[in-house]
């Protein structure tokens, strides 16, 4: 029926276009949100602390938030995920309880891994019904609520799934203290602040995660370790392993090709694989940049003079965290939670740089041992790189450094050709918000939209050069990690994993039972899964440590690739990654495709004879 409105019109013979909404831009690549600057006088600690300072920064952060929500199409789930929990934090420290519950479960609802589709919200959900009933989030009363609350969700859930997650966050839980919960404010944010004045919608949400951390979760410490505790005492069963019947060992003594490895990382303590390290020039074979991308020495990353006497005390650590990560009581574990849980607000910074200096160095050792394991034919070439270990960058982004980068990149390849590699692990990995971050921390730009694009000019330096440089070895395998920030690595766009070559892998990480593990990447570059958690490894000086990352997970398919390429040397890197791809199993929702060995070399030693 025609309403008069339109009756007139049409009678008049006015021709009316209808109105139709416009479509909002959409969001290709996390580099195109919008860029936010937020202004802060005076102390960001005090932001953090005084209510009456952080709710105008609050409700700037949540304008901001909302207006991107609002006015783009974002389909990627992470980055909604993200914006959404910034508001459902927001909401709840506004006392918006019902806003907060309805934003929780929208963020269920966008989870895509079974762990953080059963886990999420669960303790945001315990706090309002805990507040709502006793009326108070300080009292003794209030804490015991949450604790039966969030138990009596997790007698609800398959212990099989979520076992990982609920370790992880009980770990998270025992090590909480205030110095680390302010310590990046106090370390990262305030010196950026100081220099620049403000604050990035990049920088921003870390002022109210480290609020939401001090007001609320920090107060139920005991709470949230009990209650973990408790439902982990109450299961204690392993999951299976199903790596142990998937893997081959090659037998020595066998007519196999010795097989070149290729280990782009931190550098290897040589003297752990006696006989298995190529030379060059009557030397092991190694290259080495330093974190300024100047010509070094040495297989593994230097430790500073005043810290080598530190060492025994750095590898404690590092097993004190593998320890708490798999809920093992060790003293290793109970050193590191009583030391972090009293850290003093002046230890922070050179606590955390000594301890990312401590993983930087083993990394390369660790990798290396896994691409080599049950392989007497492989042999070993290192690429060394140097990582920054410093809470704030050292040295800062530049054209300069990214040139050498871009020229360094190369030079690590032809050195790989040189020494014949066939194929190479690259367990590491950057992206273009990593870049234009460090340009904030380091005051280069005049504004967010300037650090922007120099941010851009400087990524696509170094993503050329790495794609330029293994175009150009199309004989090398080069096998990548996803990365461990749960996101699209493609969305993100993080290097290597977003790089799309014939002669590229990308791995994502699963544990021993073959679920995803809670931070491995995804996306369309990630093909492959493997053992990525809690992999036992050797590292400098020989000890062993169980570690979990992406950065585990790739050196499995070096290790498998290997393997072939010793069965069968005339291989080609497409011809590999096809039977990697073609043996692997996909899990029964489609995101995970788990390398099987056993059935690839079964695949590949049949037409392996001339």
């Amino acid at each position: 029926m025609l309403t008069r409105f339109a009756i007139v019109v049409c009678a008049l013979g006015i021709a009316i276009a209808p109105a139709y909404a416009q479509p909002r831009p959409k969001i290709e690549k996390a580099a195109d949100l919008p860029r936010f600057t937020y202004k802060i006088d005076g102390r960001v600690e005090d932001v953090v602390r005084d209510a009456s300072k952080f709710k105008p920064f609050a409700a700037e952060v949540r304008r901001d938030t909302e207006s991107v929500l609002a006015k783009y199409q974002i389909d990627d789930r992470a980055t909604l995920r993200q914006l959404e929990g910034e508001l459902a934090l927001l909401d709840y420290l506004d006392g918006h309880y019902g806003e907060a519950l309805k934003r929780a479960a929208h963020i269920q609802a966008l989870q895509d891994k079974p762990a953080e589709k059963l886990l999420s919200g669960m303790q945001l959900r315990a706090m309002i019904d805990a507040q709502r009933k006793e009326g108070s989030n300080v009292s003794q009363a209030y804490r015991n609520e949450v604790g039966r609350l969030m138990a009596a969700d997790l007698a609800k859930m398959p212990y099989a799934i979520v076992q990982n997650e609920v370790k992880e966050a009980k770990a998270s839980a025992e090590i909480s203290s205030e110095a680390l919960m302010l310590g990046y404010v106090r370390n990262v944010i305030q010196p950026t602040v100081d220099k620049t004045g403000s604050l990035s919608s990049d920088l921003a949400p870390t002022i109210v995660n480290a609020r939401f951390r001090l007001v609320a979760a920090l107060p139920l410490k005991d709470t949230l370790v009990a209650t973990y505790g408790a439902y982990l005492a109450a299961h204690h069963v392993e999951k299976p392993d199903i790596w142990a019947a998937r893997d081959v060992t090659l037998p020595p003594g066998r007519p196999y090709a010795h097989v070149n490895i290729g280990i782009w990382d931190s550098g290897v303590d040589l003297s752990l694989f006696p006989g298995r390290v190529v030379t060059d020039a009557g030397k092991p074979a190694v290259i080495a940049f330093d974190r300024y991308s100047e010509p070094a020495k040495g297989e593994l990353q230097p430790i500073p003079a005043d810290l080598k006497g530190r060492i025994p005390q750095m590898k404690a650590r590092l097993k004190g965290f593998s320890d708490l990560q798999s809920n093992i009581d060790s003293p290793e574990a109970t050193d590191l939670k009583k030391y972090l849980s009293t850290l003093k607000p002046d230890e922070y910074k050179s606590t955390i740089e000594e301890l990312d200096l401590s993983g930087n160095w083993m990394h390369g050792t660790h990798v290396a041992g896994i691409a080599l394991a049950g392989n007497p034919y492989a042999r070993l070439v290192v690429g060394r790189i140097e990582f920054d270990w410093h809470l704030l960058p050292d040295p800062c982004p530049s054209k300069v450094l990214a040139e050498r980068d871009a020229r360094n990149a190369q030079a690590y390849v032809d050195f790989f050709k040189r020494n014949r590699v066939r194929v190479v692990n690259m367990s590491w990995g950057g992206s273009v918000k990593g870049v234009e971050e460090a340009l904030e921390m380091c005051n280069i730009g005049k504004d967010p939209n300037d650090r922007k694009a120099i941010a851009r000019e400087l990524f696509d330096i170094q993503k050329n050069a790495l794609t330029r440089a293994f175009a150009s070895a199309p004989g090398i395998l080069f096998v990548t990690a996803a990365g461990n920030s749960d996101q699209n690595a493609s969305f993100a766009e993080d290097i290597p994993a977003d790089i799309s070559l014939p002669n590229l892998i990308t791995v994502g990480a699963v544990d021993k039972a073959g679920d995803e593990a809670s931070f491995t990447s995804y996306g369309p570059t990630v093909v492959v899964d493997a053992n990525g958690y809690q992999v036992e490894s050797v590292i400098p000086g020989g000890e062993k440590l169980a570690e979990s990352g992406t950065s585990m997970a790739s050196p499995q398919v070096v290790n498998l690739a290997a393997k072939m390429l010793a069965v069968d040397p005339r291989l080609t890197p497409p011809q590999l990654i096809a039977v990697i791809r073609a043996t692997a199993t996909t899990s029964a929702d489609g995101r995970r495709n788990l390398i099987d060995p056993k059935k690839a070399l079964a695949m590949v030693e049949p037409r392996a004879s001339p």
